[in-house]
């Protein structure tokens, strides 16, 4: 179903969006080490989901995919993500990541080997320039610059590599491969870059706990399902609504005002959605990244067995996310 996919999408960044007051609290916290924890979590929760479903194992190829997966989208983001907030602005930051939705539109369709969609790229553009008016602008040097940018790459890696594993895999088990697979990358970074892990504080912990069990499982499983439902493209689209939800979040903790570029901003957003939803009902192409729809390899579509293990842990999710928050 279109809209259950949509309903993913947007259930994914308003948790990104409210989850940057979370992160606060573990600015002093070791990076690597927290991110392990985190990780470590999420695949504990992942795996106990697929604990009562069909076994299916990942082939070599699909581990080495999964294993970029990781490496790129969940270690290197994260890590990439710290060091530029040491040299920019988080504006900056958000600023270049928020490049994103155009950058899955355009590439997405080229990895599955059809045309980008004029209408989509468009919708692309509005959505950027209004994420751009949300978040601001501020001050970095060329280290926070690149470092943005690498960002923006491995925001992009996380969808783009995932995308041909759901089909047969499905949502769950490539978020669970892929925290699984973050782990041992980041312990083995730890001596590599002198970090001296500590145990968290309470107040460090529980935020550690938020990001592994909502922010990972809840988002993960939300987002890939959106993508297999929706391709990269349409879901991608939908990361512009992250600092929307993000300036709501600050509107609401800190009690700031937006201003009216912000505001503006968010009409932005809002209309490049709007363009991009035009005949968002039709179905969407079958052969992008479908494998053939057999027993053995079953096609990622809402009646497929990923999609309804995402499609429970979504609900589940949402749930309990809702009382923390």
């Amino acid at each position: 179903m279109t809209r259950r996919h949509i309903a993913y999408c947007v259930l994914t960044c308003a948790l990104l969006g409210s989850s940057f007051t979370v992160s606060r609290s573990i600015g002093s916290f070791p990076v690597l080490t927290g991110q392990a924890l985190r990780y470590t979590l999420a695949a504990l929760a992942l795996f106990a989901l697929l604990a009562t479903s069909q076994r299916r194992l990942p082939t070599l190829r699909e581990l080495v995919r999964l294993g970029a997966v990781a490496a790129t989208g969940l270690v290197l983001f994260n890590v990439l993500l710290l060091a530029a907030l040491r040299h920019a602005d988080p504006a900056v930051i958000g600023t270049i990541v928020g490049v994103s939705p155009l950058v899955l539109a355009l590439l997405g369709p080229l990895q599955e080997g059809r045309r980008p969609s004029r209408r989509l790229l468009l919708a692309g553009g509005v959505v950027v320039l209004g994420a751009a008016l949300v978040e601001g602008f501020g001050h970095t040097d060329p280290a926070g610059l690149w470092a943005a940018v690498g960002v923006l790459g491995c925001e992009a890696a996380f969808s783009l590599l995932a995308a041909p594993l759901l089909p047969r895999l499905g949502p769950v088990r490539v978020s669970a491969w892929s925290t699984l697979l973050a782990v041992p990358i980041l312990l083995l970074l730890v001596p590599v870059t002198g970090e001296r892990p500590r145990l968290p504080t309470r107040e460090e912990a529980a935020a550690i706990a938020f990001l592994g069990l909502v922010l990972t499982v809840v988002a993960f499983v939300c987002w890939y399902a959106a993508v297999a439902g929706l391709g990269v493209d349409r879901a991608g689209l939908f990361v512009g609504l992250v600092p929307v939800f993000a300036l709501l979040t600050v509107s609401i903790v800190d009690g700031v005002r937006p201003g009216l570029p912000r505001v503006a901003g968010v009409l932005l957003v809002g209309s490049g959605l709007v363009l991009a939803a035009r005949n968002v009902g039709q179905r969407v192409k079958q052969d992008a990244w479908q494998a053939p729809r057999s027993s053995s390899a079953p096609a990622a579509s809402p009646a497929s067995h990923g999609n309804s293990e995402s499609s429970s842990a979504c609900t589940t999710g949402a749930s309990t996310s809702a009382a923390p928050t």
